[in-house]
This record gives C-alpha cells, structure tokens and sequence, in this order.
C-alpha cells in the first residue's frame, strides 16, 4: 500500500496539469457558430429551469427577444472571451446580482502559482484605485515608487484607457434591480480584474499618470518581497505568561473575529467613541469567516457593560455572506420577537434537488450523493410546498425569533454604501421597515425587496466551458417597498469626495458623531 501512494500522487499531479493545459490550449481557439448557439440556448433554458422569478426586472417577451438577437449576432466563430462578452451582457439583463457568467481565465498549476508568488507582487496589485467622475485615480500607492501620490489620476495603463475598460466590463455584470450605486462604488476596485482578463497577468506595466496638469509615464514591475529576514534562523524565545496570554487572545481574535491574512483585515471588529465608551462601533466586512456567535456575544456584552447608548454598525462594503449569521445579529438589534423572512420561492423541488445537491463535486461525491438521494428528496417533498398563488416555496428562517437577552436598547445607527450587497442588504431591509435605525450613506446595491441567491450553483457551458452561477431562491426581509428594484436608500445621504478618500476622512461618520451630540 505504501508503494502505491506515491504513485497516486504522481498520477493526480499528471492529471492537474494534463487539465490545466487543455483549459489553457481552449482559451485561444474558435468554438463553431452551432456549438456557440447551443451554449446560448443551454443557457437560457437553464435559467429559466432554476431561476425563480427570472422575469422579475424584464419581461419575458424582453429576455426573449435579447436571446433570440444575440444567436441572430453569432454568424462566425468565436474565442471564449469574444463570447463571453457577446453572452454576458444578456444574462445580466436579467438585473440579479448574484447570477452572472464568470469571463473565462488562465489557469494555473501549483508549480506555476508558487513561481508566480515568489516573483511578487504584481503591477497592479501594489496600487488602491477608486472611480470617480468616470476617472480612475490612485488613492493609495504601495509600491516601490514612492513619486506617485495619492490623487494621481490613471490616464492609461499599457495604452488602456480605465474608464473605456470600465464602462465595457460593467455591461457583463448587474447589481440587484436598477440601482447604480454597486457599479460607481466598486468600479475602481474591480478595475484589475477587468484589466486582467482582457490582457492576462503581467509581470511590468506601462501607467500614464497625471497629477496637478503634469503628464507622467512610469514603468511598475513586480515587487518582489525582502525575504533577507525569512533566511535568518529564527532562535527559540521562551515567552513569559504575561506574553504566552497576549499571544493567545490574538490567535483567540483571529478565529473569533475572522482574519484575513490577504487585506490583515478582520471581517468583523468593535471599537468605543468618547471618552465615555457611550458610543459602540461594530464595523463587519463580511458575514463570512470567523466564530460570529462568539464574537456578537462578547461584544454586546461589552456594550452593556460600557453601558454604550448609540450603537453604530458600519455595512459599508460589505457584500453579504451568511444567512444564519444577520439572523444571531438582529436578534441583538431588533426590539421585538421577529420572523426575518418570508418563505423563499423556488421554480420547484427538482430545482433545489438539481440544482444544489447534483451540482458540482467529484465522481465519487456524486455517487455518494445519488446513494442518499432519495432521503433528500422526501425532505424536499415534506418542505416545499406550492401557495395559494401557484408558486414552490422552500421554508427557510421562517420561524418567529426571540430577541437576545443582551439585545441593544439605544440608537441604532447604520453605514451603507453601494457595495453593501446580499445579505448585508437583507438586515438592511429588517431594521430599515422596522424602523429600528437611522441610515446614512448611499442606496444599496442589494435590493429592498429581496434577492434571488440562497443556494448558487456553478454551471459549466458544454461548449464553450463558460460557467455560469444562478441563485436558486427568492430571499426577502418581510417589509417591502413600492420603489420597485431599489436599494434601501439612506436618510440622510452622504457620499465621500475623492479628498475624503486620499485623506482617510470618514463624512459618513463624522455626521453620525456631530448628529449625537
């Protein structure tokens, strides 16, 4: 058995590259005019198979239409890339944030991705962007070129003008409904993907920078890390209890609060305003990572033991995650027993048994799925149900909730911004039709009255091997509004100015703390 193991790894790592180069090889080659409207129509019937309520921001004889025209374009073959852009502008049509094609990329094997890593960092990833005005700017310069300043407008980048890029790439994807506030917020953030998949990864690029009328062009290659400290032989330091305690409550908060080694940020964080800790802050990045049932505990202990009375949760740029995690967080913010949705809608049983059980896995997973199929789909059976109305319905988060015993009684404050999406949207909805917080900031890009995600399937093209993720249930908070397709929307709108964004200032919050006193 021994002997054997080794040569299974060998076979798999053979296997991994065999793929990746076949992935690779397809990317430049042209898929047949009948295999791309194949790929077309596999889409749209897909879609229409799983998407609950697909017709919600256009009409079916709309979508119809935008189907049939994009075939009647396809007259000669095409790469993935070309079709991807040709596709993906159809299916973002149907206005669903969590349902879009993904562009098609360049794979890498792990040899390749640690060879890559230790060159270093790469040309565009050493500089924060943000879109302002239909202009990308630096807002903060990380690297080795200490002459660019944060301001500097990107006029080009390898001849690439950014708000060209910008204003293509932003076709291929939707925020919930008909806001704009995700696109305009999260433009400049996305403008290195984008770059990415339209040029791939390079190693150096040429920027034409421009900063108080004068015209630079500036050469960035990889910054390679000093790693001179990393060869030093580390000697063994025996730590004393005070520092042993020290390093435990940091590896504590690390798993609690939800560390990402990346952006050495915390998805979730609780600081005190004033002198008096009167004011509490909980800022969340994300409902995704980390022990959140520790970490909404202990901090509304601290609050009642600070005996805080404003409470200020900051969403700004948070795109959603967890639903049981904004379900254990209202129960600390709501002043009343709660029922936090409604009954998510579903195309039906065989959409969720399809959909997100099939979906995906090894050939071993989905034998050991096809095993207990039949005890999933009596549970579909006994839990979807078809309403008054004609529509499936899948219970989920529909039971009435007790508020946390250590529930915050004071103010509520909420920070949104247009990339406060998902399931930060979805508590959004809660505290803003139970008008439980006042709301400053911008309209958020995630919908008021509900979003299509759930379980989200990832769908591989046969032809063309585009893939394609599809939310599967119609998720909503049980307060609407008539504003059809719109964010919930701030009362008192705020949005930071490009000197807000180089300079650190936070107006958003600065209004907060001057309202208070």
């Amino acid at each position: 058995m021994k002997k054997i193991i080794p040569y299974v790894f060998i076979l798999l790592f053979f296997a991994q590259c065999s793929s990746v180069k076949k992935h690779n090889e397809q990317l430049t080659d042209l898929i047949r005019v009948d295999k791309l409207k194949s790929d077309v129509d596999f889409t749209y019937k897909k879609l229409q198979h799983l998407h609950p309520n697909l017709y919600w921001y256009i009409a079916k004889k709309d979508l119809d239409y935008k189907f049939d025209s994009l075939k009647s374009t396809i007259t000669e073959p095409l790469t993935p890339l070309a079709f991807y852009k040709k596709l993906s502008p159809v299916v973002s049509a149907v206005r669903q944030g969590h349902t879009f094609l993904y562009p098609p990329e360049k794979l890498m094997t792990k040899k390749e991705t640690k060879a890559l890593l230790k060159k270093g960092t790469g040309p565009l990833s050493q500089f924060d962007f943000d879109f302002i005005d239909d202009k990308l700017y630096v807002i903060k310069n990380k690297s080795y070129n200490k002459t660019i300043k944060a301001g500097t407008e990107v006029v080009a980048v390898n001849g690439t003008k950014p708000a060209d890029l910008i204003q293509e790439y932003n076709q291929y994807y939707s925020s919930d409904g008909y806001n704009s506030t995700l696109k305009s917020r999260s433009s400049g953030r996305r403008f290195s993907s984008f770059f990415s998949t339209q040029n791939g990864i390079k190693d150096s690029l040429t920027y034409n920078f421009k900063f108080n009328d004068s015209l630079k062009v500036i050469t960035i290659r990889r910054l390679k890390e000093d790693t001179t400290k990393k060869r030093v032989k580390k000697i063994p330091i025996k730590l004393t209890a005070v520092e042993k305690a020290k390093s435990k409550a940091i590896k504590k908060k690390k798993r609690v609060n939800g560390y990402d080694s990346v952006s050495k940020n915390y998805s979730r964080n609780i600081h005190f305003e004033e002198k008096d800790s009167s004011v509490a802050v909980i800022k969340i990045r994300g409902f995704k990572n980390g022990d959140f049932r520790t970490f909404y505990k202990e901090s509304f202990r601290k609050i009642e033991i600070n005996k805080s009375k404003i409470l200020v949760l900051d969403l700004r740029n948070n795109g959603g995650g967890r639903l049981s995690e904004i379900v254990n967080l209202y129960s600390y913010l709501s002043d009343s027993a709660f029922v936090f949705l409604d009954k998510s809608e579903v195309v039906s049983k065989s959409s969720l048994f399809e959909g997100a059980y099939f979906n995906g896995g090894s050939f071993a997973v989905k034998t050991i799925k096809t095993i207990f199929s039949p005890l999933l789909y009596s549970y579909l059976a006994l839990t979807v149900h078809k309403d008054k109305d004609g529509k499936n319905s899948y219970a989920t988060q529909t039971k009435h909730n007790k508020v946390n015993k250590n529930s915050f009684k004071g103010k509520i404050y909420v920070l949104i911004n247009g990339v406060s999406f998902s399931a930060s949207s979805i508590i959004s909805s809660n505290l803003k039709g139970s008008k439980r917080a006042t709301f400053v900031g911008e309209e958020t890009g995630g919908a008021y009255n509900g979003t299509v995600a759930g379980f989200m399937p990832i769908i591989k093209l046969p032809n063309s091997d585009l893939k394609i993720r599809i939310g599967l249930m119609l998720m909503a908070a049980p307060y609407k509004t008539d504003s059809i397709g719109r964010g919930i929307f701030p009362d008192v709108p705020i949005s930071p100015t490009l000197q807000d964004r180089i300079k650190g200032n936070d107006p958003e919050m600065d209004w907060i703390l001057k309202d208070i006193k």
